[in-house]
């Protein structure tokens, strides 16, 4: 049997308004062994049947199965249009398959074909103010519709409504960018939406839109500025309409549409939302509305030129979470446990008389007495506040707001409080789940669960970095440090390749990186203590201009986000360039090993000097820069870099490491960033490994390391034999570890290794989110090391993968896997004394090398011809299914 079972365009399955094809995947699968792509037929329709076809491939011979190229200039695609695409291949011993269908829908094409304006009822004395409004027309369709597409984008948030119908199941569109340099759009099929069964004397559509302040004029930032893009939110909307007689028709907004403001009377990312059902307007959004006391739009000016297609990975209510119980606490405040702390809304119902209020306060944690606690929530409201209409039940969620909480206050609700009247749903962009994780400690499980938690928390259209308190931003750093974590976990190239553009947009001239992107803070952080002037280009968060492009490209095998981010990536390598000193690179303010338990007293900055880790980076990245300068063929620079990167580290060696051959820094940072960043030379690599082995014992076996050293801990002691040690800081379950966080009862990820110390206290109030992923970075040793699935770096997007695993910390077993762009990976071990048995799965048209990690002697190679090299046991394998057996030391 030989098949696909998916086709995916720009890594999307049937994507809805895309700009161009980057490129053309599909997954194989196949009951066979070995199973090699020969060739492949592609093809692309106007017509289901294929009958119009714009491209054929014919038969290509070709091994690609993951990122095929079209000649986009040679399709001459249209805007608006719905295209069909089918797929089938020849492997090298049979075939060929049957059609694989899926579909596209194209978005606008060229920056000509954007018409709509911009419209709003707001204007400049409404700046700092943050009600909801509407926006409506009426539109009339003369004709039988073929197919309509709906284009749509706000400066601020939207909702948009056609026939009294919210379209799509999309929320906080069009998400947070650098607005006034990059704004997204959405594409809607809206087809069935539309009337048209009276066509034949024109049948009238509704067209209506709800608009929030968001993130563009709303408070965003802990210095609690607003309208950082503009000072009136507004809404755009293009539907383009084919009908069957092949005519084409566009409806815009423009200065004929009527607005009003809606019963949202507040609504604030930070601060929750205000509703008053009471100035609800029945059918506001269906047709035959009067409108006659409505006001007349107005138009703002903006650019077309900045304006980009979002074809997936939107912002989606996608996990449903019942109220677990409702209690009383001791001062006597009423709280209902949803047991999980995430980020979303609570919905509700409600039964009153007009003028009754539903009032929730949102928080994450109870204090040491079991009372509500909201310091950590700092000038954050979280509150919600409905009153109520009428005596119908009602069920209300907010439009524009999201909380990040586990508990709720029920400060006033009419009636009696039932646990089946409240559910939260977690919101978060929408990505497939691609890695799968188990081992038999329960604990570790639970850690697995707090990683995946605190990703859907903090993935809410950009990396933030703490859903809760007025901060919510997309910090650099967190990204850089938790994004292999993250592709692991889910699908994350769409969204990262959004966020992205962000950070080429906020780049300064000199081609610094904001310390948050979308940027917020330049030229505005001086009333902040910390920042004052030093609001961008810090190591480790800069840096991942450079280091998620790479992690993209290895876990996609995709050439186009280099090619994408390679001017970005060459400015930050020249900022460091332009601002270091003898090559040692430091810049104003750094966070360093931020938050490390190794700092002074009252200190967030850890003992590792600014020199050593700034220094690390700055020879890591360019090191990471010369590669992907070398696989799109930027040979000068290459060159250039190569020399530049030489230089760098033997600085670096020279700075770091005294005559007897160690480094003059002893911190745990200082030794893991040099070993896994591969600048130690290697005469005196054991010395730096028995130093932080050394350091590792000081502590009893605990780390100190902050936002720097941790991600790379693990991975520096199991890259330098010492898996054993590696495992033991991992299950340690008291303060500070990962697992300590679990024994106090965390469902994600902490910000600080103590936020709730062991007697119920809080850390402190400053800084203390409960949900913060960047440490959640240990999810990808768990993967990489423990499961032992890699990705071999000459052959990336796991097209050749590297299984060896590392079984020990006393599990009994690992079940892990991984969705690649070819096909899931399997990697599940367990262990009977020392015998261990391996199961393997290589997905089609790949190939694996299985390197059982300590393995003294293979007794089932499954058919396999393994190897002894000097790192041990190595077999290839084609594709397939392999059940191995081995004695390990």
């Amino acid at each position: 049997m030989l098949g696909l079972s998916r086709i995916l365009i720009n890594y999307q399955e049937n994507p809805v308004g895309i700009e161009k094809i980057e490129q053309v995947g599909w997954v194989i699968v196949s009951d066979q062994k070995h199973v090699i792509q020969k060739n492949y037929e592609l093809q692309i329709s106007r017509d289901e049947e294929f009958g119009e076809l714009v491209y054929d491939s014919g038969v290509t011979e070709s091994g690609e199965s993951a990122h095929v190229v079209i000649d986009n200039e040679s399709l001459k695609l249209q805007s608006s249009t719905k295209y069909f695409i089918r797929v089938r291949i020849s492997a090298k011993d049979g075939g060929p398959s049957e059609w694989k269908t899926g579909f596209f829908v194209t978005a606008l094409l060229s920056e000509e074909d954007w018409k709509a304006k911009f419209i709003t009822i707001e204007t400049e004395a409404d700046k700092d103010d943050s009600r909801g409004s509407y926006v409506r027309n009426e539109i009339v369709i003369g004709k039988r519709v073929k197919a309509a597409y709906a284009h749509v984008t706000a400066l601020g948030l939207y909702q948009l409504y056609i026939n009294g119908k919210k379209v799509g199941d999309d929320e906080f569109t069009p998400g947070w960018t650098s607005y006034n340099k990059h704004l997204l759009y959405q594409t809607y099929d809206v087809t069935d939406y539309l009337f048209d069964e009276t066509w034949e004397e024109g049948s009238v559509n509704a067209v209506a839109g709800h608009i929030g302040a968001g993130w563009y004029k709303g408070t965003v930032g802990f210095v609690r500025m607003r309208n950082h893009y503009g000072t009136r939110a507004a809404f755009a909307c293009q539907i383009a309409v084919e009908y069957v007689d092949g005519s084409r028709e566009t409806f815009l907004t423009d200065t004929s549409w009527k607005g009003t403001y809606s019963p949202v009377l507040f609504s604030e990312i930070y601060d929750g939302e205000i509703y008053d059902a009471r100035r609800e307007i029945p059918g506001w959004n269906e047709a035959g509305l009067n409108t006659e006391n409505w006001a007349d739009v107005a138009a703002v000016p903006f650019g077309a030129d900045v304006l980009s297609a979002q074809s997936g990975c939107k912002v989606k209510q996608i996990t449903e979470v019942p109220a677990k119980r409702i209690f009383q606490t001791p001062q006597g405040d009423t709280v209902i446990d949803f047991g999980q702390n995430m980020t979303g809304w609570i919905e509700f119902k409600v039964k009153g008389r007009s003028g009754d209020r539903v009032e929730l306060n949102c928080f994450e944690v109870l204090d040491a007495e079991g009372n509500v606690y909201l310091d950590n929530l700092r000038s954050a409201k979280e509150t919600i506040i409905y009153t109520c209409k009428g005596s119908e039940e009602v069920t209300f969620h907010p439009h524009f707001s999201f909380q990040g909480f586990q508990f709720v206050k029920v400060s006033v609700y009419p009636g009696e409080l039932k646990e089946e009247n409240f559910t939260a749903y977690a919101l978060h962009s929408d990505m497939a789940v691609t890695g799968e994780f188990e081992c038999s400690n329960p604990d570790i499980n639970q850690l697995q669960h707090n990683i995946i938690w605190g990703m859907k928390g903090n993935f809410l259209d950009v990396p933030t970095d703490c859903p809760q308190r007025d901060e919510r931003l997309g910090w650099t750093g967190d990204a850089q440090i938790f994004c292999r974590t993250a592709t692991f976990l889910k699908d994350t190239y769409t969204f990262y390749s959004k966020w992205l553009r962000d950070v080429e947009a906020d780049q300064t001239d000199e081609g610094g990186v904001p310390h948050v992107v979308p940027d917020i803070l330049i030229g505005k952080s001086s009333a902040d203590r910390l920042m004052k002037d030093g609001d961008h280009s810090a190591a480790a968060w800069a840096d991942v201009a450079i280091i998620m492009p790479w992690t993209l490209y290895l876990t996609y095998g995709d050439t186009t986000v280099i090619e994408r981010q390679y001017d970005s990536m060459k400015a930050w390598i020249g900022f460091m360039q332009e601002h270091s000193v003898g090559n040692i690179w430091n810049y104003k303010l750094q966070f360093g090993d931020w938050v490390a338990l190794d700092a002074e007293e009252g200190s967030y900055f850890g003992a590792t000097p600014n020199d050593l880790t700034c220094t690390a980076y700055y020879a890591y990245s360019t090191r990471l820069f010369v590669k992907m300068a070398e696989i799109i063929g930027r040979t000068e620079d290459a060159e250039e870099y190569r020399k530049l990167y030489n230089e760098i580290v033997d600085t670096y060696q020279k700075t770091f490491f005294d005559e007897t051959g160690h480094m003059n820094v002893q911190t745990q940072t200082a030794q893991i960033v040099s070993l896994y960043f591969d600048l130690v030379p290697e005469a005196f690599r054991q010395n730096v490994v028995d130093d932080l082995l050394r350091l590792l014992d000081k502590e009893n076996g605990h780390l100190v390391t902050g936002f720097v050293g941790t991600p790379y801990f693990c991975h520096a002691l199991s890259q330098n034999g010492h898996t054993k040690e590696a495992y033991e800081l991992l299950l340690k379950d008291d303060f500070p570890s990962w697992l300590y966080q679990v024994r106090m009862g965390a469902t994600t990820i902490w910000e600080h290794w103590d936020g709730m110390k062991p007697d119920g206290t809080m850390w402190s109030p400053d800084m203390n989110s409960f949900n913060h992923y960047a440490y959640g970075a240990i999810g990808e040793w768990l993967y990489r090391a423990a499961a032992g699935i890699e990705c071999d770096e000459k052959h990336p997007g796991y097209k050749h993968s590297i299984i060896a695993p590392h079984p020990g910390g006393g599990l009994d077993y690992v079940k892990a896997s991984y969705e690649s762009v070819y096909g899931k990976i399997v990697s599940d071990w367990n262990v009977d004394g020392n015998r261990v048995t391996l199961h393997v799965e290589v997905p089609c048209n790949t190939t694996a090398s299985i390197c059982p990690y300590n393995a003294t002697e293979i007794l089932d190679s499954c058919g396999l011809a393994f190897e002894e090299t000097r790192e041990g046991y190595r077999a290839e394998a084609g594709s397939g299914i392999y059940e191995i057996t081995y004695l390990m030391e």
